[in-house]
C-alpha cells in the first residue's frame, strides 16, 4: 500500500520540475519550493503515521489511500498553484487531509501503547498550520505566498519542536520506538523515485529530438549524474542507515535527522532534474546565470542533504561532501564561459571526484581502525 502511495510522488515531481522548467525566476523558485515543502510534509507524517501503526490495518490503510488520493489532487494542480485560482485547491486538499488523518488517528489505539494525546497535539499544531493555508486562498500573488511560507514554517516548526501543546506538553516522539526497517526503506524509496523522474524526465526531454549528437551526449551526461548521486547515497550512509538508528540512544532522533537529510537530498535531485532538462533542450550555446544555478545547484544540494545523512549515521561528515559544495560554487562564475553540456560535465567531473575519494579512502582505512559500527565515536 505504502509503495503504491509513493507512485503519486513520481507524478508530483514531474509536476514540479515542469513548473521550474517553465519559469526559472526567484519567485516562482520560492513558490514551488513552498509546494514541494507541503507536499513532503504530506507525505512525511504519513510515514511516521505507518510506523507507529499497523500498516496492514483496514483503518490505516484507508487513511493511506485518502491521503494518496490527496496528494494526487495537490499534484494536478501544482504547475498553476500558489499565484492562480487553482491554488486553492492545493491548499484546501492540503488542510483537509491533514485535518482528517489526525482526526482518524485520534479515534484510534496506537501499537506499542502510542498515546492518543500524541495525535492531539499534532492536530493542535495542524488546526494553526490550517489557518494561514486558508488565509492565503483568499489572498493574491506575493502576499499569498508570505502566508503559504508561514503555514509551511508552522508546520514544520511542530515537528522540530515535537509538538508542544498548551497543558499537554511536548509529544515526546523522539523517545518512542519506531520501526527502523521501515523508515529506512520509505526514506531510500523517495529518493529512488526522486531519481527515477530524473532519468524519466531526461528521456521524455530527449525523445522528439532524436539522436542529434549534442543532445545524445547532454542525456549520457544527465544520465551519469544521476548514477553518481545514487552511488554517492547508497555507499556507506545509504546502505548502514537501518543499522544506525537501531543503534542509537534515541533511534526517533536519528531517524529524524535523516528523513530530513533525505528531504534536501530529494530537492537536490528535483533541481539536478531541472538541469539535466536544460542541457538537453540547450546543449549548446551561452549558459545563462539559471542553467548555472541548477546545474550546479541540485548536486550541492544534494551534497549538503548527504552531509546531513553522514552525521545522522556516522556521528561525523566526510570532508569531501563541503569540499564538493565549495568547489561548485568557486567554479560557478567561470561556468558562465562554457556550453550548458559543458557545465554539467563540469558537475559530473565534481561528482565522480567524491565517489572516487570516498571509495579509496575507506579502503585504505585499516581493518582495526574501521569503525565498527555506524555511529561508533
Amino acid at each position: 500500500m505504502e509503495l503504491f502511495f509513493d507512485v503519486v510522488f513520481v507524478f508530483a515531481f514531474t509536476r514540479f520540475s515542469e513548473r521550474l522548467v517553465e519559469n526559472f525566476t526567484l519567485l516562482n523558485s520560492w513558490t514551488t519550493l513552498v509546494l514541494m515543502l507541503a507536499m513532503w510534509w504530506l507525505w512525511y507524517r504519513t510515514v511516521w503515521t505507518t510506523n507507529r501503526y499497523d500498516p496492514d490495518r483496514p483503518a490505516i490503510q484507508l487513511m493511506v489511500i485518502v491521503t494518496m488520493l490527496g496528494s494526487l489532487l495537490m499534484s494536478v494542480a501544482v504547475p498553476a498553484a500558489a499565484l492562480t485560482e487553482r491554488g486553492a485547491v492545493f491548499a484546501w486538499v492540503f488542510v483537509t487531509v491533514q485535518v482528517l488523518r489526525q482526526l482518524w488517528l485520534v479515534r484510534l489505539d496506537g501499537k506499542d501503547g502510542y498515546p492518543r494525546l500524541v495525535n492531539i497535539r499534532i492536530l493542535f499544531w495542524t488546526a494553526m498550520s490550517a489557518v494561514p493555508w486558508i488565509a492565503g486562498t483568499f489572498a493574491r500573488d506575493g502576499t499569498r505566498l508570505a502566508v503559504w511560507t508561514v503555514a509551511v514554517l508552522i508546520d514544520y516548526g511542530g515537528g522540530i519542536l515535537d509538538f508542544p501543546t498548551p497543558r499537554l506538553g511536548r509529544a515526546g516522539l523522539r523517545v518512542q520506538p519506531i520501526a527502523e526497517e521501515h523508515l529506512t526503506e520509505r526514506c531510500r524509496q523517495l529518493l529512488i523515485i526522486a531519481l527515477g523522474e530524473a532519468v524519466l524526465a531526461s528521456g521524455i526531454q530527449f525523445s522528439p529530438y532524436g539522436f542529434q549528437r549534442d543532445r545524445t551526449v547532454a542525456l549520457l551526461v544527465a544520465f551519469l549524474i544521476t548514477v553518481l548521486l545514487w552511488q554517492l547515497y547508497h555507499y556507506r550512509a545509504g546502505a548502514l542507515l537501518r543499522a544506525a538508528i537501531a543503534s542509537a540512544s534515541a533511534p526517533a532522533r536519528i531517524g529524524e535527522l535523516a528523513a530530513y537529510a533525505h528531504l534536501v537530498m530529494v530537492i537536490g535531485v528535483s533541481l539536478s532534474a531541472v538541469g539535466d532538462t536544460l542541457i538537453i533542450t540547450h546543449p549548446s550555446g551561452h549558459t545563462e546565470w539559471t542553467a548555472v544555478a541548477v546545474i550546479f545547484g541540485g548536486p550541492a544540494l544534494f551534497l549538503v542533504g548527504r552531509s546531513m545523512l553522514d552525521h545522522a549515521v556516522f556521528s561525523h561528515v566526510s570532508w569531501s561532501r563541503p569540499i564538493g559544495v565549495l568547489l561548485l560554487a568557486a567554479l560557478a562564475p567561470a561556468a558562465l564561459r562554457l556550453p550548458p553540456v559543458v557545465v554539467a560535465m563540469v558537475a559530473a567531473a565534481v561528482l565522480a571526484a567524491i565517489a572516487l575519494s570516498n571509495v579509496v579512502a575507506w579502503r585504505l582505512v585499516p581493518r582495526a581502525l574501521a569503525p565498527p559500527h555506524p555511529r561508533a565515536r
